[in-house]
């Protein structure tokens, strides 16, 4: 993940006592130097202390943000004190940055309520939160009304923040590419282009032929395909693939990769099946695992809204999504389900990936222009999964996310699989059931579903069901 920059406000009272603010500055400087996070902070040779107390503050501090506007990924609010209120929402309003806020109050000690000591921010905090509100910011809150910065607690709300941070402005500039139409036989991938962007990401499309049309025209011969061919052999095992297969999935890769360049997207979903098998006689899993595998998210099934969902978990985690099927029960166990595709996921998920065919699609187009899927099962540890979907008929964006974790248990299947453990599954898939969600949901290592119910429900103003 790359290194996260935020601007710092410190708000301030004039009759509270100076030294607060200079304290909370060092605190803060050190915090930062030890998340490695790069603070944009006034000097305190620009305004009283480095802090905003008056209008002529705020005015210095904005013009700060404002130079830096390109580089700033989140504000974090800190009151040594009361603070003013006016002055914080003012500089964010003169700013005009449109990045999630973190506000953060110092916590009092009941021994040293004198005139030199005593704060008050767990007032100023509510006086502060309300003008934000008055202005139209959102923002978020630290799990305790007030916390020292110094601790655990806050270490975890700001490592938090920064994965909000990048969900948000991730998704808002979002360029999304769809490369070929659904597959007839799936309406549950349908999504609404006008939705989406109405919250920042576009698509692009591009018809699947005009793909393979261009991938036939390359020579086995051409230099790019050579190197790209070098890579896709040393991507995974491909003891059993024919050669010649592995030079079309080569082919098929520079062109996806140049489109993708020459259009500047950030994630891509691809008509997987059955055209490609069809008139090129291979699977693009392979491809789309190496590209998930840079950071670079592919969903099967052009199910786009699938690979928001992918892109946010990359953003929340800093680790490869994956889209997989809710697909099995496991035994008698209500709290367990395997998941699996064909074979797109990154091999960060895979360790022992190995290039193969694809047996279900292979029945009725033939196991050997299949080749290109992927088998192998995923690692063991913790789970977060996600889903972004549109709903057209009501106008709006929901969501569901939740945690849980991949286990070791038995599993005997082709394919990428994994079983997974999450609690009270029987509640999720009544909820997903009902609320007419896609049988496709995303993936991805670690825990950051807090961060990612954050980004959707505060910033994005996405309907989210937090499944605890």
């Amino acid at each position: 993940m790359t290194r996260t920059t935020l601007g710092v406000i410190f708000g301030n009272r004039d009759f509270f006592p100076d030294h607060l603010v200079t304290e909370a500055r060092k605190d803060i400087q050190d915090l930062f130097r030890d998340l490695d996070i790069k603070p944009i902070m006034v000097g305190e040779d620009k305004t009283k202390l480095g802090s905003v107390e008056t209008y002529e503050h705020a005015k210095t501090c904005a013009a700060l943000f404002k130079k830096h506007q390109d580089e700033i990924d989140g504000v974090l609010v800190v009151l040594p004190n009361f603070g003013d209120e006016k002055g914080v929402a003012d500089t964010i309003k003169l700013s005009g940055l449109r990045v999630p806020i973190l506000v953060q109050a110092y916590p009092d000690d009941p021994a040293a309520l004198d005139v030199v000591h005593r704060r008050d921010a767990f007032c100023g905090k509510v006086s502060v939160c309300n003008n934000l509100r008055q202005y139209g910011f959102e923002f978020t809150l630290t799990n305790q009304h007030t916390i020292s910065p110094n601790s655990e607690s806050f270490k975890a709300d700001l490592r938090n923040f920064v994965r909000v941070c990048h969900i948000v402005n991730g998704l808002r500039s979002a360029r999304l590419g769809a490369i070929g139409a659904r597959p007839t036989a799936f309406n549950t991938v349908r999504y609404s282009e006008k939705l989406l962007q109405a919250y920042g990401l576009s698509v692009t499309t591009v018809d699947l032929s005009e793909i393979l049309g261009d991938a036939g025209k390359l020579s086995d011969d051409d230099a790019k395909v050579k190197d790209k061919l070098s890579e896709v052999k040393s991507y995974a095992k491909h003891d059993t693939v024919p050669p010649p297969h592995l030079v079309r999935m080569a082919k098929l890769g520079i062109v996806i990769s140049d489109w993708m360049a020459a259009n500047d997207l950030d994630a891509s979903a691809l008509q997987c099946w059955t055209s490609i098998q069809k008139n090129y006689g291979v699977n693009a899993c392979t491809l789309m695992s190496m590209m998930s595998d840079q950071l670079m998210p592919s969903a099967c099934e052009v199910d786009i809204t699938g690979v928001v969902s992918m892109y946010a978990l990359q953003l929340a985690s800093g680790f490869p999504g994956a889209l997989v099927d809710w697909n099995n029960n496991y035994a008698d166990d209500p709290d367990r389900c395997v998941l699996f595709h064909c074979g797109n996921w990154a091999s960060s998920f895979v360790p022992n990936n190995e290039i193969k065919t694809a047996p279900i699609l292979g029945t009725t187009l033939g196991e050997e222009n299949t080749y290109g899927a992927m088998a192998g099962r995923a690692s063991a540890g913790p789970l977060t999964y996600a889903r972004v979907s549109t709903d057209d008929v009501q106008g709006v964006i929901r969501t569901y996310t939740g945690e849980g974790q991949l286990t070791d248990d038995p599993l005997d299947t082709f394919g990428h699989r994994a079983v997974a453990h999450v609690p009270d599954l029987q509640t999720l898939m009544k909820y997903i059931c009902k609320n007419g969600f896609e049988h496709h949901v995303a993936m991805t290592m670690g825990s950051v579903a807090d961060a990612l119910d954050e980004a959707f429900t505060t910033y994005m103003g996405w309907e989210n069901y937090h499944h605890i």
